[in-house]
């Protein structure tokens, strides 16, 4: 019983530590750009402190108000070759998939010796993870010349 209070423990505190770091707000960007930041209109800056984007903002401008890009296509046109830059918000299933029957594999044996073998049960998975588009930020010559923003989230 104390080992699986202690191992709940742990891995609470890891995680805690692992998503801590992927938090990162426009206020953290720009403390840690400052210079950066200085170069921007006074409008500009406003808008970055709330993590808004304006057609007319350099790439720096969007990384210091949204952070890096999830991914980044190149579009090319007969007006020329555009950067997309793409947002995703990530939705998680709140629940879990139940499997009950036999399975191959590792199971509760490690008192014994551990080892692989048949055994059967109920056993949760993690549900699945949703994908969202949230922002598209259009370049041209590094400026930003079209956004779209996903206005309903699922």
């Amino acid at each position: 019983m104390k080992t699986t209070k202690l191992f709940l423990f742990l891995a609470g505190s890891a995680g805690a530590l692992v998503f801590s770091g992927c938090a990162s707000t426009p206020q953290a960007r720009i403390s840690e750009h400052p210079d950066e930041f200085a170069q921007l209109t006074p409008q500009q800056q406003q808008q970055v402190r709330t993590g808004q984007v304006a057609v007319g903002m350099d790439m720096g401008a969007v990384k210091l108000a949204l952070g890096d890009p999830d991914a980044v296509t190149n579009q090319t046109t007969a007006q020329g070759v555009s950067q997309i830059w793409h947002y995703y918000s990530y939705g998680y299933y709140d629940g879990a998939y139940l499997y009950g029957g036999p399975y191959w594999g590792m199971h509760g044996r490690r008192r014994w010796g551990g080892g692989w073998g048949w055994g059967a049960g109920y056993y949760a998975y993690p549900g699945p993870v949703a994908v969202y588009p949230r922002f598209q930020i259009v370049f041209r010559d590094g400026r930003v010349v079209a956004i779209s923003q996903e206005m309903v989230t699922p």
